[in-house]
């Protein structure tokens, strides 16, 4: 698998897409086999071109491997077939970082150590380190929890210190699997326009994948959407609202109008995924 590599630009400059994509999926396919089964084809094949500073958000049931693409495409997990090209400028040590479903984070560590983590892999001076680290404990509400173990913690609090150490290292390509799931949906929406405030003041390419259609909408440029497994692109919607953006634009006509467009892309799928898994012996 070629995951991280240099592409040949095409296109103009200035015309449809960014010339050099910053990732590239070409034809990736995923399957696996399980204990007494035959091989499960869980995703693919999927082609994606996804821009330079491009907020791309990836929606679909559950199950069509919208969290697979996500490892394959930060080198967790290989294809079966087909690659992925990633294009870094070789200025970072860690250059793409992932915000997982599960946390990710040490119990052993305290908030602060678990944050700061990404900051001493890369050789950051100790002063550099304290001083990001802070900034990113009180962007995302944890200042007060720095000595804290993540054990003393509840979910949306473990995943904000997960949030924080994906940022504090400013990585070229921030992969997002559902990092606001488990908050509650005032909070979620607070971090939210965080993100959008982030993102704006420091473009990344960014790939979220979320169950909200609302929250791709609000977060993304484009939305992908996936069909049941295995899980493929069924639709590529572009997100017209200018930024800087606010969750204001949830009141807005055309926002329902592309959140209808998007359940009416999905719902089929969401209905197929469901009754394949009522079908399971």
């Amino acid at each position: 698998m070629d995951h991280i590599g240099q592409l040949t630009p095409s296109g103009a400059p200035g015309e449809g897409p960014p010339a050099a994509p910053r990732i590239t999926v070409r034809e990736a396919s995923r399957s696996f086999v399980t204990t007494g089964r035959s091989a499960v084809h869980a995703l693919g094949p999927v082609d994606l071109s996804i821009g330079d500073d491009e907020f791309l958000c990836v929606v679909g049931p559950s199950g069509c491997g919208k969290s697979t693409l996500l490892k394959i495409i930060a080198g967790l997990l290989a294809p079966s077939a087909g690659e992925v090209a990633i294009e870094v400028s070789g200025d970072h040590r860690i250059p793409i970082a992932m915000v997982f479903q599960d946390y990710g984070i040490y119990p052993w560590k305290t908030v602060r150590a678990n944050v700061e983590l990404g900051l001493r892999l890369s050789g950051r001076p100790t002063a550099d380190r304290r001083e990001i680290v802070d900034d990113w404990l009180a962007r995302l509400g944890l200042t007060d929890f720095a000595d804290v173990y993540p054990g003393a913690l509840s979910g949306g609090m473990r995943q904000r210190v997960s949030i924080a150490r994906a940022l504090a290292i400013d990585p070229e390509v921030l992969l997002m699997d559902e990092p606001f799931a488990a908050l509650d949906a005032q909070l979620r929406e607070v971090l939210q326009d965080e993100l959008l405030a982030i993102w704006q003041a420091r473009r990344r390419t960014v790939v979220f994948v979320t169950h909200s259609l609302e929250e791709a909408l609000l977060l993304g440029d484009r939305v992908v959407v996936m069909s049941a497994r295995p899980g493929r692109v069924i639709a590529d919607i572009h997100v017209p609202f200018e930024r800087p953006r606010s969750s204001a634009i949830r009141t807005d006509a055309l926002f329902a109008k592309l959140r209808g467009e998007l359940w009416t892309s999905l719902h089929s799928e969401v209905v197929a995924q469901f009754d394949a898994g009522k079908d399971r012996p």
